[in-house]
């Protein structure tokens, strides 16, 4: 977590956001899983079995409405490279938004100030 300075402008966390974020890309948000499910042949040794057949599934939410996209074996990692980078893009978010609007409200102090001397 970085220390903010008691004077730092809005300018100055918007160039750290984006200083911070520069390695963070390509970033997604959702949750990756591993699901089984049975497949639709007769006689299916694996889903004979109850082991059925395993698949990678994204989920995530786009305006109010679940989605899940399924993710081929050799995205995995990738995907979940992305993830990893989607978590950590929302925690400097989480952290941004407070500095900023705290930057917003001594801008706006200071401007008050020099409008009334």
């Amino acid at each position: 977590m970085y220390e903010m300075s008691r004077n730092e402008t809005p300018l100055e966390v918007v160039r750290w956001l984006t200083g911070q974020a520069t390695g963070a890309w390509p970033a997604i948000l959702g949750s990756l899983s591993l699901r089984r499910s049975p497949c639709i042949r007769e006689n299916c040794p694996a889903c004979q079995s109850g082991e059925q057949h395993p698949s990678y599934v994204l989920y995530g939410r786009l305006k109010g409405r679940r989605f899940s996209v399924y993710v081929p074996e050799e995205l995995v990692p990738e995907v979940r490279r992305c993830l990893d980078n989607g978590r950590a893009v929302q925690e400097l978010l989480y952290e941004a938004a407070p500095r900023y609007i705290k930057a917003l409200k001594r801008e706006r102090a200071m401007a008050g100030r020099r409008a009334t001397s």
